[in-house]
């Protein structure tokens, strides 16, 4: 038996007609319920009563510490590949429901068998979220497994059907990126999706630069060891890629805490050297079950712009003052509204009440010192300190969580660290965690939708296209291509004969920025006629004056073009 539990704020679900034969009855009506333990369970072949009783035994225990009122048991074929004939699942979940009945959790149960239209919302917390294994699934572990490789899997991902306005629709119709079914929920990035994940990279990292940031990276993988001292063996196992390799069972890096430490680690540190700010954009791994993978929202393979500042007490509220500022600037830039969330002490933490209490304060004096109104978010904070979570809202209105700024008073002393105080003594620095962009990932994603894909100049990736008229104007347009692409800008030309309209409207399909059009008039004046992607013309302008007004466009990052 594999269950997915998720601590959901919200989960609504709707029957619309049944998959199969065997299936409950049910009415064709939404059920909505709120603040919610919700089991995605896979009955597997081999599953008994008995591990039935354990699942939800260990499910009602964490209801009662999380104090969570509801339990939703909701069938989910989608994360195992070795699943119970249906009438036994089906008996199995009536008395997985009848046995959580026996708690004081309100109990509700998806109907079985049938096609459901779903929407939840998980809380932020490091346990919101778990995937675990029961009885026949536990026994399976470890026993060699005879492998049949299907070479069919060699083959892109099939997105039809998806919505025009879906990130994966508008990622195809401009190139940007695909997904392979060989590796699943990893992206590959094409040259023109690649192009704009290295601009937002450069973008944080020159901005970092200014804010006295220095970039490190570390392995992929540690010695399981090293998760054991930071705690994620203990909270996050089940979402880690764990193997063994020469007698060392070996874990993939899910985040970049642990690592930031060991560096701060590597040798002794004074005072003077803090606050350190050490950011790094490895890549991370978090073994995410197939049913919760969706595009660029949820990935296994995924990059941070994560960060970690190491701090003396003294200095926690300034260095939160300004990285709240920091924090307004990104999001300032792309256009997209935010609303910070303050998530306190959850009742499973380490640390005293007294440390997560003066944690908590400075959070709040430095939303309060940059003005900003926030919502309190009970319990929610992570196991090792509290937290401001970004909620940002796109063009349609949803609203995703990004970035994150946590105080953490745990890591440090876990880790042993310690910086040599103006006192002479040995004093161990608090951490801040953050990330802004959150998933580079997850960002990329809304933001190709919530700018359908019309990506600001500096971000294109072909940010001018030259188009001719006729073949009278080729070898202007080829020297002025040539022109255009010294100077920084990427260009490409489209000298084809097709015809001028199907020319404009296929850049105008590629969301490319401006289109230079060139006819017999501008090859002999040695002039331009430019068409921005809006529609609005400037005609018979000089090549300089529109490399020099493009160029200003893309260096001071505008998100508005000059016509």
């Amino acid at each position: 038996m594999k269950i997915l539990q998720l601590d959901v704020e919200s989960i609504e679900y709707e029957p619309v007609e049944p998959e199969i034969k065997v299936h409950d009855k049910a009415e064709r009506k939404s059920t909505r319920i709120s603040g919610a333990l919700a089991l995605f369970v896979s009955v597997e072949r081999g599953d008994t009563d008995a591990y039935a009783s354990k699942a939800v035994k260990d499910a009602v225990d964490f209801a009662k510490k999380q104090k969570i009122a509801n339990m939703v048991i909701y069938p989910f074929a989608h994360i195992s590949d070795d699943l119970e004939e249906p009438q036994r699942a089906m008996n199995l979940l009536d008395y997985m429901a009848k046995e959580a009945g026996k708690s004081k959790l309100q109990v509700h149960k998806a109907p079985f068998g049938w096609n459901k239209r779903l929407s939840f919302a998980t809380r932020g917390h490091p346990l919101a979220e778990t995937l675990k294994s029961y009885g026949a699934a536990e026994k399976s572990k470890g026993a060699p497994k005879q492998r049949k490789y299907d070479v069919s899997l060699v083959r892109k991902a099939d997105w039809a059907g998806l919505p025009e306005n879906d990130h994966r629709s508008i990622a195809e119709r401009m190139d940007l990126f695909s997904f392979q079914e060989v590796s699943p929920g990893m992206v590959y990035w094409h040259p023109k999706g690649f192009i704009i994940f290295d601009e937002l990279v450069k973008y944080i990292k020159e901005t970092l630069n200014n804010y006295g940031y220095q970039v490190i990276a570390a392995p992929s993988m540690a010695d399981t060891a090293l998760w054991s001292v930071s705690g994620h063996i203990d909270h996050f196992r089940e979402n880690m890629f764990i193997f063994e390799a020469n007698d060392h069972e070996l874990g993939m890096k899910p985040m970049g805490c642990p690592f930031a430490m060991m560096i701060y680690k590597s040798r002794s540190r004074s005072y003077r050297e803090l606050p350190m700010r050490l950011a790094d954009f490895d890549r991370l791994y978090r073994n995410e079950i197939s049913g919760a993978l969706s595009g660029l929202f949820r990935v296994r393979e995924l990059t941070q712009d994560d960060a970690h500042i190491f701090v003396t007490e003294e200095q926690i509220e300034e260095e939160l003052v300004v990285l709240l500022k920091l924090v307004h600037e990104f999001y300032s830039r792309f256009g997209l509204d935010y609303k910070p969330k303050l998530s306190t002490m959850p009742d499973s933490h380490l640390g005293t009440e007294e440390m997560w209490e003066k944690a908590t304060d400075a959070l709040k004096k430095a939303l309060k010192r940059n003005g900003m109104k926030y919502e309190v978010k009970e319990k929610e904070g992570a196991f090792y300190g509290p937290k401001i979570d970004y909620d940002i809202k796109d063009s349609l209105g949803r609203e995703w969580q990004c970035a994150t700024v946590q105080l953490d008073y745990q890591l440090p002393q876990r880790f042993g660290l310690r910086y040599a105080g103006e006192d002479g003594k040995e004093h161990t620095p608090v951490v801040i965690h953050r990330v802004i962009y959150g998933s580079l990932e997850r960002f990329l994603g809304v933001l190709i939708e919530h700018l359908n894909g019309r990506f600001p100049t500096w971000l294109s990736p072909v940010q001018a296209r030259v188009i001719t008229v006729s073949e009278q104007a080729n070898k202007y347009a080829y020297e002025l291509y040539d022109r255009l692409r010294k100077e920084g800008i990427r260009v490409d030309a489209d000298a084809s004969d097709k015809t001028i309209e199907y020319k404009i409207r296929e850049a105008q399909m590629q969301k490319i920025p401006y289109m230079i059009v060139l006819g017999k008039k501008e090859a002999e004046s040695k002039k331009v006629s430019v068409r921005s992607r809006s529609g609005k013309q400037r005609m018979g302008i000089g090549a300089d004056e529109f490399i020099s007004m493009i160029k200003k466009e893309i260096s001071e990052r505008s998100s508005d073009q000059p016509f």
